[in-house]
């Protein structure tokens, strides 16, 4: 079931307030965990902030120019089905049409092994 969260700031290094200088969602927009979320700029280099998983932007908690710090909200989150806090998302089984659609046919002759490489000159 999906949920509404506050994401917060990840730790950004030794950093006590650092800038926001460009946000790169807005509220309605559909997310992919490790999207980037907004980019913040020190006095030594920027850095992206990504997502740390799916779902839809409900709310920016935050504007450029705002001064933030690790733990600080950043936007309000409805997270995606499946993709709530310690729940992996596991990939389908393959069905018994798709193993069979890779095996190899017994049937068809068997191939010759590779031909050894020439020795190298010296």
């Amino acid at each position: 079931m999906a949920k509404e969260e506050d994401i917060l700031l990840p730790a950004i290094g030794d950093f006590d307030a650092v800038e926001i200088i460009e946000i790169a969602v807005n509220p309605g927009d559909i997310i992919a965990a490790e999207d980037t979320l907004l980019t913040l700029e020190s006095d030594k280099a920027t850095m992206d902030i990504p997502a740390p998983k799916a779902g839809e932007v409900k709310r920016l908690m935050v504007k450029v120019g705002d001064k933030v710090a690790e733990g600080a909200p950043i936007l309000r989150l409805l997270a995606s089905a499946g993709d709530s806090a310690g729940e992996a998302i596991q990939p389908e089984p393959e069905s018994a049409a798709t193993v069979a659609e890779t095996a190899p046919d017994p049937a068809a002759p068997a191939s010759a092994p590779p031909k050894p490489a020439p020795p190298a000159s010296p």
